[in-house]
């Protein structure tokens, strides 16, 4: 399965992060806890330039607290500060603050040795489509000021928002890069729901998560569909699946695009328990093995 998506709007809100740059402290790179790695936009790196950034774990309690862990020291030790949040139940929200303000204090420090007023810090945040920007803000400003969804590409014009007397925010649209270089990125994008149904095989992106779930998390195969391993003949672990979720069809046989939906639609909705796609390990180690 070949992924890719790219809408023209998201061309657009390349050129307009890169005009509005010089009007924000620090950049906010909000990324899925669950893949921070492959949900980390490539581009950001060559739009923000030298910027100070705060990442920020979106999803943390869909994620495996282990490796969100894990992911917080890595960025940490390449220099750049990490925060996990919760944004759909405000749960981290302090530490993205207290983070911006230890990021920007020697500048402040300079501003205020110039006599200079102290003012709100103005934020920009960034991230690929459907990773919580809109409702990081609303939680931010206590307000429903940004649109929200459950899909990718709601947000489509930039905005600024203030957070209290501290923070300025200057929401963008999602960005996704134009060819994924690994497709497994692709496919993690597309079963966290970073991409549109509508443009992904569904049967083939299960297949890919059954798999991936039977490497990782075997137990939660178990304790969801009675299986502990995915069988050569995917016809009879779908036949398995498809039987025990009641996906029947007219004819009374098992519905294999609805068997895939629903195997998908039960990590998305936690019913596998909190899942992590990218383990901090192994992919450092496949980009050490690459350098």
């Amino acid at each position: 399965m070949t992924i890719q998506w790219f809408p023209g709007h998201m061309a657009k809100a390349r050129r307009e992060v890169t005009e509005k740059l010089k009007l924000v402290d620090i950049i906010f790179e909000l990324v899925d806890a669950r893949l921070p790695l492959s949900s980390r936009n490539p581009m950001i790196d060559q739009v923000i330039q030298q910027k100070p950034r705060l990442i920020i774990l979106n999803k943390m309690d869909m994620a495996d607290e282990r490796e969100t862990k894990k992911w917080i020291e890595h960025f940490e030790n390449e220099g750049t500060r990490a925060v996990a949040i919760n944004s759909l139940e405000g749960k981290g929200l302090q530490a993205v603050t207290k983070a911006s303000k230890e990021i920007l204090k020697e500048k402040w420090d300079r501003m205020e040795a110039k006599g200079i007023k102290p003012r709100a810090i103005r934020a920009m945040i960034v991230g690929i489509p459907n990773v919580g920007k809109s409702t990081l803000i609303n939680r931010l400003s206590k307000k429903s000021l940004a649109k929200t969804g459950n899909m990718p590409g709601v947000t489509k014009a930039q905005q600024w928002i203030k957070v209290g007397k501290e923070i300025e925010l200057l929401d963008t649209p999602g960005i996704l890069w134009p060819k994924f270089e690994d497709q497994e990125i692709g496919q993690k994008l597309a079963v966290t729901g970073a991409i549109k149904d509508s443009v992904i095989q569904m049967q083939e992106l299960a297949i890919y998560a059954l798999k991936f779930l039977e490497k990782r998390y075997p137990d939660r195969l178990m304790e969801r569909y009675g299986i502990d391993h995915v069988d050569e003949d995917l016809v009879k672990t779908f036949d398995h699946i498809g039987k025990k979720r009641y996906m029947i069809g007219p004819d009374g046989e098992v519905d294999y695009e609805m068997t895939a939906e629903i195997i998908v639609r039960d990590i998305r909705n936690q019913h596998l328990g909190r899942v992590t796609f990218d383990y901090r390990d192994e992919m450092i180690t496949e980009q050490d093995e690459l350098a």
